[in-house]
């Protein structure tokens, strides 16, 4: 098969739908099939940092959303260049310029569209104007629109499912957990050495017990809950540190609230470090701890117990099917609790070596092979079924989106929104080879 995977955010951009997208090319890839990624493009790309058929988009920064590019540039030329790699799936990740750029693809000529939807929209529109400008409401129904848009969805867990249900979506649901490559988190994976080397690097000795959080910095993780934890921890543990690894807009606000507490130095933010790294970085924790209930998923929960980190998480559908109390993780329901569950986790060598090895153990059956095996029979079962969406034709694509409505929404100067097609050109290219 041909797929097309059309996402708005991608590598180096560090977040679950990135990591589900390169899982899923990747073990497609391996088992013949030609995968095509397109995404916007970002600066921090250099020569061969692509190791699969990515395809990157002219793009430019989102004003309101930190490290997030939009594509801008759907040209005819552009179309054209896709149309003629003779797709057989659109599957589209995210829902804005390129899910419109695929869902186009995909309505023009007759291609099956399907739909992963990975984000919880109505925990985000206070990213556009505080939440003034689009409501809950807006973003319940723009999601239920674009998901009967496609031929099929895929909900990462049944609350996804629900959730969308909720939404009016009818179309067909499939609920398809991301797997997870367990060897690139595995504690054998790294030596002592190493793990003692990047705790020195950071000021942290070999004892020092360690909160790690990762993942990307935003207000609907709740990253606050756990800041707001240590001073009743630091109390019994005056050595503790909390190490905070990803990129995100709350990182200004979240060190501002630490040094409010007076927390501020026992609470440490990395930024976003390289993909293969992540594991080791999953290692430095004594304990991962979450507060978020806006996952989908929660694939860094997942990842976590894959490198036998304890886990101690916010109770939440979305981890319910991976995290079960005070067997694979030990779950928190009021605030007040975390202060006294991460102290118990933290000195209770018994419990954290027992919570560890069954979480790897958890982690073992959600396989990327399942994950694979999933989404391939779903694709296959749409092309043997010949539910293809009716071809329209439409006007072709704009060259650039709207200059107002660009600079409403970036940084972008407006002499860099007039590109031409020229410019497209020598910042896309696809083979045909495959």
């Amino acid at each position: 098969m041909k797929i097309g995977i059309f996402s708005d955010t991608y590598f180096p951009q560090l977040n679950g739908v990135a990591t589900s997208i390169r899982t899923l090319a990747t073990a497609l890839e391996a088992r013949g099939h030609n995968v095509y990624i397109f995404t916007p493009s970002d600066p921090r790309c250099y020569e061969g940092y692509d190791t699969l058929h990515v395809h990157r988009l002219p793009s430019i920064p989102v004003r309101f959303v930190r490290d997030y590019r939009a594509g801008y540039v759907f040209s005819p030329f552009l179309a054209k260049k896709i149309i003629d790699l003779n797709l057989d799936i659109i599957h589209t990740q995210t829902e804005f310029c390129l899910g419109a750029l695929g869902r186009f693809i995909s309505t023009t000529q007759g291609i099956p569209l399907i739909h992963t939807y990975h984000t919880m929209y109505e925990d985000y529109v206070h990213y556009i104007g505080g939440g003034h400008i689009i409501s809950k409401e807006m973003a319940r129904d723009f999601s239920g629109i674009y998901c009967n848009s496609a031929t099929a969805v895929i909900a990462p867990t049944r609350k996804t499912e629900q959730l969308l249900k909720s939404y009016g979506v009818t179309k067909p649901i499939s609920v398809i957990p991301t797997g997870i490559n367990t060897s690139n988190f595995r504690k054998d994976k790294f030596s002592p050495e190493e793990i003692l080397e990047l705790r020195a690097t950071l000021g942290l000795e070999a004892d020092t017990p360690v909160i790690i959080s990762i993942g990307r910095i935003a207000k609907e993780k709740s990253i606050d809950v756990v800041i707001a934890a240590l001073p009743k921890l630091i109390e019994k543990l005056p050595d503790l540190k909390m190490v905070i690894v990803g990129e995100g807009n709350e990182i200004e606000n979240l060190g501002k609230f630490a040094e409010s507490i007076g927390v501020g130095d026992h609470v440490m933010f990395t930024g976003g470090k390289p993909w293969d790294e992540i594991g080791k970085y999953y290692q430095l924790g004594n304990v991962f701890c979450s507060a978020s209930v806006s996952e989908t998923q929660g694939l860094t929960f997942a990842e976590a117990m894959a490198a036998g980190v304890p886990v101690v998480a916010k109770k939440d559908e979305c981890i319910e099917n991976i995290i079960t109390n005070n067997a694979t993780g030990m779950l928190f329901e009021s605030d007040e609790e975390l202060p006294d569950l991460l102290y118990r986790v933290l000195t209770d060598k018994h419990l954290s070596a027992r919570l560890s090895r069954a979480s790897v153990e958890a982690m073992e059956a959600l396989s990327v092979e399942a994950f694979a095996d999933s989404v391939e029979n779903l694709y296959q079962d749409i092309l043997n079924s010949g539910d293809h969406p009716r071809k329209i034709a439409v006007p072709a694509l704009p060259l650039v989106m709207g200059v107002k409505a660009v600079k409403g929404i970036t940084k972008i100067p407006r002499r860099l929104v007039r590109h031409t097609h020229q410019k497209v050109a020598e910042q896309f290219s696809i083979s045909k080879e495959k």
